[in-house]
């Protein structure tokens, strides 16, 4: 009789220790703040780094604007060359790499690399250069 209720009380210390465990998890975990989608939008945009545009940060941001966008290979030279007169600011630069995205651009009847097109549909086939881009596009470079 003895062992029985030896039994008993371990089993109900066992179970006090897991609603204890529990108890303390329970009301001791940490939840994601809840920031609407206005906030996210601004903390994701605004960082000191994109606040101070160089000159050919400004030049891109013109270049997207007007729907002017490059479609290429990241094997292709030419393509890396573009990119390269970009330097960071390419980022801001509309791109598609052709090989993630062949039905698009056989659909834009892109036949080698790069190809730029700007919002009126018109393709301009080889490197262009930042002077070539900024004719295209008519926006201003700034050096």
């Amino acid at each position: 009789m003895q062992d029985k209720k030896q039994i008993g009380l371990t089993v109900v210390y066992i179970i006090i220790i897991i609603l204890i465990i529990w108890v303390f998890a329970y009301f001791n975990k940490t939840e994601a703040p809840v920031i609407d989608d206005s906030v996210t939008a601004l903390v994701s945009t605004s960082t000191v780094e994109d606040t101070i545009d160089t000159p050919l940060d400004l030049f891109a941001k013109c270049v997207a604007k007007t729907g002017l966008t490059m479609y290429g290979a990241e094997w292709c030279s030419h393509c890396l060359a573009e990119k390269k007169a970009f330097g960071d600011a390419f980022k801001f630069v509309p791109y598609v790499e052709c090989p993630d995205n062949i039905k698009l651009c056989t659909d834009k009847g892109i036949n080698g690399y790069p190809t730029w097109i700007d919002g009126a549909g018109k393709k301009y086939e080889g490197e262009q250069g930042l002077s070539g881009v900024a004719k295209i596009s008519g926006c201003v470079l700034n050096k």
